[in-house]
């Protein structure tokens, strides 16, 4: 099974939106991490799982404590290749 990949910033908004099933109109690059209701520290761990899961990205702990908003969680999937 091929890694997931993304072919445009709109895409991978819509998958955070989802991944937190939140309304992908409130999801932007600009979007800080406490305005998105289910990035607590549970939302966190399903991120990194589906990561891992799905792109084969390992999130270290301390990396992922670095995200201050979805911005930062769209560069983590450009700097793996996974958003063009």
């Amino acid at each position: 099974m091929g890694m997931k990949h993304f072919s445009n910033t709109k895409e991978a908004l819509a998958w955070i939106g989802e991944l937190f099933e939140e309304n992908p109109d409130n999801i932007k690059p600009d979007t800080p991490r406490e305005k998105v209701a289910a990035w607590d520290s549970l939302g966190m761990l399903t991120l990194m799982s589906k990561l891992d899961e799905e792109f084969s990205i390992i999130l270290e702990e301390d990396k992922a404590a670095e995200l201050k908003k979805v911005g930062d969680l769209l560069d983590v999937l450009r700097v793996h290749g996974c958003l063009d």
